[in-house]
């Protein structure tokens, strides 16, 4: 994939700028859901390994990340998207250009209810179901149940893939439920036998069911050869440059026998 040859040019760079700069202080992390789970368990080792460090995160969204990214309130960045141009604009003009980096892949898995017999829907299919055409699970040889579509809010990133891979860019049904999470998805569809949503790989759970797409299943190796249609890349963001700690702890989530290895213990993809 096109993110692997960045991604590894990336940590040459950062490994070779400076690898032991020893600025001790604070680093603030905001943004994505997805990236979330992997930033915590990252951070928590790497906080254990730099004891003079301490890393606070929260999540609230990529767009949400992106704002705090621009405004200065973040040192970096969660994102499961790339950033916007106009998004770059503004932070041009408050005097800060993002750097990005891919931290991992993943892959958006569409969850149904346990109880539900389907378990498998072409990108078509889903399309149909998100712009609110489908009505009834029988319609897609489910069972005679009403379909409860539930989607992520506009500020996640999660939902812009979505938009862009499945809807092809066409408005989500107005009847949608909108969640803000990825963890309020698998809430909301494990508690509802008609309802579909969507989620990252690493939050796949025993109360929802995934649904192969294409008849091609979410997983580790289909996000890595490209044939499951609705995977991505997961970034962090920098404001400029990384320095000090912040560069320090880059390295680290980059770094393959460190950072990398936490991104799989996370659910995620890792880029080597």
């Amino acid at each position: 994939m096109k993110f692997r040859a960045f991604a590894g040019c990336t940590l040459g760079a950062l490994i070779g700028f400076a690898t032991n700069v020893a600025w001790a202080g604070n680093i603030v992390i905001k943004g994505s859901t997805t990236v979330l789970p992997m930033a915590q368990k990252t951070a928590e080792v790497y906080m254990k390994e730099h004891p003079d460090v301490k890393i606070s995160i929260s999540g609230g969204g990529s767009g949400n990340g992106m704002k705090a990214l621009i405004d200065g309130s973040t040192d970096i960045a969660m994102s499961s998207r790339f950033i916007k141009g106009k998004e770059v604009e503004l932070a041009v003009e408050k005097g800060a250009y993002p750097v990005p980096f891919a931290v991992s892949y993943d892959c958006i898995v569409a969850v149904v209810h346990p109880s539900n017999p389907l378990n498998n829907l072409t990108m078509s299919q889903l399309k149909s179901i998100y712009k609110g055409e489908v009505k009834n699970w029988t319609e897609l040889g489910g069972p005679d149940r009403p379909v409860v579509v539930i989607s992520r809010d506009t500020s996640s990133g999660t939902y812009e893939v979505w938009h862009e891979k499945v809807l092809e860019k066409e408005r989500v049904y107005a009847g949608a439920l909108l969640q803000a999470s990825n963890g309020a998805i698998v809430q909301a569809v494990s508690k509802n036998k008609n309802a579909i949503g969507y989620i990252g790989l690493g939050y796949l759970d025993p109360g929802v069911k995934a649904v192969t797409v294409n008849q091609i299943p979410g997983s580790e190796e289909t996000t890595l050869n490209g044939t499951y249609p609705i995977s991505r890349a997961l970034y962090m963001f920098t404001r400029g440059w990384p320095e000090g700690d912040i560069l320090n702890f880059m390295n680290f989530v980059l770094h393959p026998k460190k950072g990398q290895q936490f991104v799989r213990e996370a659910g995620f993809v890792p880029l080597y």
